[in-house]
């Protein structure tokens, strides 16, 4: 297991050791109604007087008669339950152990179990079991069912729209059928998530916490990984959110939420192919004999205090793929990586010299995503690069930037690199606009690959920003959630042009931005030659930020933050109107119908056979929250990929 310091519970929570999320949720399940409603104050500060013995336990000590001992096994991590002892009398059914395994950081498992054996495979929708199960035969007949129950049949079509586009068309052009337990263990997770929406993060405490951690260890035990790392993020999220921690953003948390419904729902539909069910590990096939080229290096920094280098690669064939060093080091780690010798079969050279030269491999192993393995087998000679444009690269450089972004999968996977020829027109706060060398091409933004002051894109960026009218090459990664953007990793002079990089010979015309620092001997002299845009814009046009789409954001947000009640409220308001008329003016009909469902929906209080009322269904809210989060998704998505036309 892997530690996730991010999700601290406390100033001192870097002293305690991971925990497995089945120790967390079994030790809050044990407690009492009572106590339960204790156990967010008692984590508060717990975390704040843990002090690490000699032996690697930690201790916490609750006044003058109980002291909570973790005790993590080999790899660091309370995997038992037997590892978090107390001394109080309550023990191990305590508010103490409960608070401590609280307030510490959540392990992720390197590598989920295998499916358990089950009954037979589900042949289809009618096998969905159990009260917690979706509530149609599918992710999109749910959501029609919801959306109509709450504002009438026209908004049907809308939600079931909206849901299938949350994944394309993922979940049904995967083959193979789930087991039956798989289904429960997704609809169990369904239902958990469904709660943790409503209660959202001023409600979704310590106790909403551990129902999702439970549901997530079953579906582990089913063999549902995907599943399981989603739920995993939308609890970091939560407690990084009610933490108020800095790095938590609200769309972040959003995101994962909208994840975790749709895997969950469509997996609980059984309607869902194998394929959802994710990768049980990343396993490394036999590559046979590759001859590789270096591209860039990339530098690799997690916010769990892990650091190092990517170095990216081209086959003589086109194939993408990477070699990767990261390792516990944080900054300094991903800093210095950069110049380390590369560990893959003997070849003798660094990230730097590989990043500008190539290889050849024998035995090559080989990982799904591209990553070169260095197994027992695999011996690698360096050989000499080549430069952008020759031999294999000059794919990357051949095509305009639209087509090369239209061509990248629409979403469940990070988008390649792609290449483009450029001229600077300006600065835009921290990005530089930049117009490809194609004629009527739009404004594209280059924004920092990675944001770390201590990292040099930012610097770099404004060195070229510095430029108008300067040409130049660049290798980047679009951002796919922002309009017309480009993370560029790399830069070159344009070959044949006056006034482009005039980098040292021993660069081999290429910059990484990630380590090279771009100096004033590395741009043209002659200024005068340089030509810039005639009344260049002060910034390009944003489809993203120029529609009204941000309200349907907001509102979405709002829910995640404030729980089923804050959308509630928004419904009382004059805002809904107004939310309606500005989508249906800008011509996004079906967003404003899947908003008013959604609404309507959180704004809903049944009453029973007596008239008193009754908890509304928090199922029905949540395909309502999807429905209008998936469709968001698509809708941004498809204006993201205008953009670049």
């Amino acid at each position: 297991m892997s530690i996730d310091e991010s999700s601290t519970g406390g100033p001192g929570s870097v002293l305690l050791p991971a925990v497995a999320p089945e120790v967390l949720a079994e030790a809050v399940e044990s407690l009492s109604g009572r106590l339960r409603k204790k156990l967010d104050a008692a984590i508060e500060g717990c975390a704040a007087g843990a002090v690490r013995a000699a032996d690697g336990s930690v201790a916490v000590r609750f006044g003058e008669d109980a002291v909570v001992t973790l005790r993590p096994g080999p790899s660091g991590v309370v995997t038992e339950a037997d590892q978090a002892v107390c001394g109080c009398l309550l023990a191990p059914r305590c508010l103490h152990r409960a608070a401590v395994l609280g307030a510490s950081p959540i392990a992720d498992p390197e590598e989920p179990a295998p499916p358990a054996p089950g009954p037979d495979p589900v042949a289809g929708p009618a096998a969905t079991a159990g009260p917690g199960a979706a509530p149609g035969a599918s992710a999109a007949l749910a959501a029609t069912t919801t959306a109509r129950a709450a504002a009438g049949p026209a908004a049907g079509p809308g939600a079931a729209a909206a849901v299938r586009g949350a994944g394309g068309a993922e979940g049904a052009a995967e083959g193979g059928a789930l087991t039956a337990a798989q289904v429960r263990a997704a609809a169990g997770l369904w239902g958990a998530a469904a709660e943790a929406l409503a209660a959202g993060v001023t409600a979704g405490g310590a106790v909403v916490q551990a129902e999702l951690l439970r549901a997530a260890h079953t579906a582990r035990i089913a063999g549902l990984p995907r599943a399981e790392a989603a739920a995993l993020r939308v609890v970091r999220g939560l407690r990084a959110a009610r933490d108020r921690s800095a790095a938590q953003r609200l769309a972040e948390l959003t995101g994962a939420f909208r994840e975790l419904l749709y895997t969950a729902g469509l997996l609980a539909s059984g309607a869902a192919g194998a394929g959802l069910t994710g990768a049980v590990r990343r396993s490394y096939e036999a590559g046979g004999s590759l001859r590789v080229y270096g591209l860039c290096r990339e530098p690799v920094l997690s916010a769990t205090g892990y650091g190092g280098v990517a170095t990216h690669l081209l086959g003589v064939d086109g194939a993408h793929y990477s070699v990767s060093d990261v390792r516990p080091g944080g900054l300094a780690r991903a800093r210095g990586a950069g110049a380390a010798s590369v560990a893959l079969g003997g070849a003798v050279l660094d990230h730097a010299g590989l990043a500008r030269g190539g290889l050849r491999v024998v035995g090559a192993t080989v990982s799904p995503e591209g990553r070169l393995g260095a197994g027992r087998g695999v011996r690698a000679t360096a050989v000499g690069g080549v430069a952008w444009g020759e031999g294999p690269t000059a794919a990357l450089f051949s095509r305009p930037a639209a087509e090369a972004v239209a061509a990248m999968p629409a979403e469940g996977a990070e988008p390649g690199l792609l290449g483009c020829d450029v001229r600077v027109v300006g600065a835009s706060g921290d990005h530089v606009l930049v117009r490809e060398l194609t004629p009527g091409a739009p404004l594209l933004r280059l924004a920092p690959a990675h944001p770390h002051p201590e990292l040099p894109h930012a610097a770099n960026l404004r060195r070229i920003a510095g430029h108008p009218g300067l040409v130049l090459r660049v290798l980047g990664r679009p951002d796919l959630d922002r309009a017309a953007t480009l993370r560029p990793l790399a830069v070159g002079p344009v070959p044949g042009a006056e006034h482009s990089l005039r980098l040292p010979p021993d660069w081999l015309g290429r910059a990484d931005l990630g380590y090279d620092r771009l100096q004033g001997a590395h741009f043209p002299g002659d200024a005068e030659g340089l030509v810039p845009e005639v009344s260049a814009p002060a910034a390009g046009s944003d489809p993203l930020a120029d529609s009204p789409l941000w309200r349907v954001r907001r509102l979405l947000e709002a829910g995640v933050a404030g729980g089923r009640r804050a959308v509630a409220e928004a419904a009382r308001g004059a805002e809904p109107a107004a939310l309606a008329a500005a989508l249906r003016r800008a011509g996004f009909g079906s967003a404003a119908e899947l908003a008013a469902v959604l609404t309507a929906e959180a704004d809903r209080r049944p009453r029973d056979a007596f008239g008193r009322l009754a908890d509304a269904s928090a199922e029905r809210y949540a395909w309502a929250w999807l429905a209008a989060a998936a469709h968001l998704a698509a809708a941004e998505r498809s204006l993201v990929a205008a953009s670049w036309a």
